[in-house]
């Protein structure tokens, strides 16, 4: 079954603030939590609907992809746990509800495990620019990218521990990998959990921390990423490239690399949507004569062909030489415009000739006009007289 719009998800509009979205959600989770709607399957469903929503238009990144692409944007790079248990999701969105504060308040102290983290952190994405030339995003292409990142370290295999030094049990947490802080109001009793800070919910800490990374389990290195652009991108748009950011610290999910798109300036066209541009200058005997010439495109070169008393703006249209549609079947048009070429420096051979066809009624519009003029006098002198 096809996914229902996040917004609509929700009932937020497009434009919501993040206060806006996040305070739905909060409403929702409320409504459809499965401690207050025990064997309702339904209900469990609209609660993972709602945090998947959540989790989307929550993250600005996510947010701006969905709005451009919908659904299909979010392809590939999505990591959404609506398909795992309730619990994942209360792992998703503890940041929400401050920890595993449902089980208190709907199931009357019954807390939910939430399991132990990995000792690491994740690692930050990467973003950079990719200038393309228009007959590269007509085409698409392959583009190897070097990029400065943090790798894992070789030494300890990215845990930061000392190798055969392995890991003790955290002293703050004593193992548990959280941390909670009970507190009563006129409601009753809250518990809010949050991972423990010394471990980061791992609950484990290093013994002895690897000397080549210092405990870090990454250091600083050079990567080449071969990625794929496909054809039919614009300005703006952007890929993102899992697992290829920064490398967590010790042993953390990695972050992502986010290729950005960006258009180089063309000596030629100019891109409007999925239509190129391209003006093209003839003189003044070829657009009273007609002619034929040949213009470039994104792929060789066309002839064309000029009809005789062809005006200034005409436009021509190259069907199907444009920029293919993103994701989908066909290609923009080449749109040609005609502009006739006025010389700023001529010799007094050139004047002269100019002189003598500017008598003449077809060439010049004011000797046409004053003929017309006169006529249509002489039609109404004759109504009336």
């Amino acid at each position: 079954m096809a996914k229902r719009d996040y917004y609509e998800v929700l009932e937020v509009s497009r434009d919501a603030s993040a206060e806006e979205i996040k305070s739905s959600y909060r409403k929702k989770a409320i409504q459809f939590h499965p401690d207050k709607n025990p064997g309702n399957s339904e209900a469990e469903e609209n609660f993972k609907e709602a945090s998947e929503a959540y989790e989307v238009l929550s993250d600005a990144d996510k947010r701006a992809r969905y709005d451009r692409f919908g659904h299909d944007g979010l392809r590939g790079g999505q990591d959404f746990r609506s398909s795992g248990s309730v619990d994942d999701i209360f792992s998703a969105f503890g940041d929400i509800f401050g920890g595993s504060i449902f089980g208190d308040f709907f199931g009357g102290g019954q807390a939910r495990g939430r399991g132990r983290r990995s000792p690491g952190e994740p690692g930050s994405d990467i973003k950079i620019r990719l200038p393309l030339t228009l007959e590269e995003i007509a085409t698409g292409v392959e583009k190897n990218i070097k990029l400065k990142r943090m790798v894992n370290c070789d030494e300890c295999s990215g845990s930061g521990a000392k190798p055969g030094s392995g890991h003790a049990t955290c002293p703050t947490c004593n193992g548990a990998g959280e941390i909670r802080q009970v507190s009563r109001s006129l409601f009753g009793q809250f518990v809010n959990i949050q991972p423990c800070p010394a471990c980061n919910g791992a609950g484990q800490i290093i013994k002895d921390h690897c000397m080549a990374c210092s405990g870090e389990g990454r250091v600083k290195g050079e990567d080449t990423i071969t990625v794929k652009i496909p054809a039919g991108v614009e300005e703006g748009n952007y890929l993102p490239v899992r697992d290829r950011g920064n490398a967590g610290r010790r042993g953390g999910t990695p972050g992502d690399l986010i290729v950005i798109i960006e258009e180089k300036e063309h000596e030629n066209f100019t891109r409007q949507g999925n239509d190129i541009i391209f003006e093209l200058m003839i003189s003044y005997p070829s657009a009273a004569l007609g002619t034929e010439v040949e213009v470039p495109t994104l792929h060789g070169t066309e002839k064309i062909k000029i009809e005789a008393g062809t005006q200034p703006g005409t436009t021509i249209k190259l069907r199907d030489k444009g920029i293919p549609f993103l994701n989908s079947y066909g290609k923009g048009n080449q749109i040609v415009y005609v502009n006739v070429f006025v010389p700023k420096k001529l010799d007094s051979k050139e004047k002269a000739l100019l002189k003598e066809l500017e008598e003449k009624p077809n060439i010049c519009p004011r000797k046409k006009d004053q003929k017309k003029s006169k006529d249509f006098i002489d039609k109404i002198k004759d109504l009336f007289s």
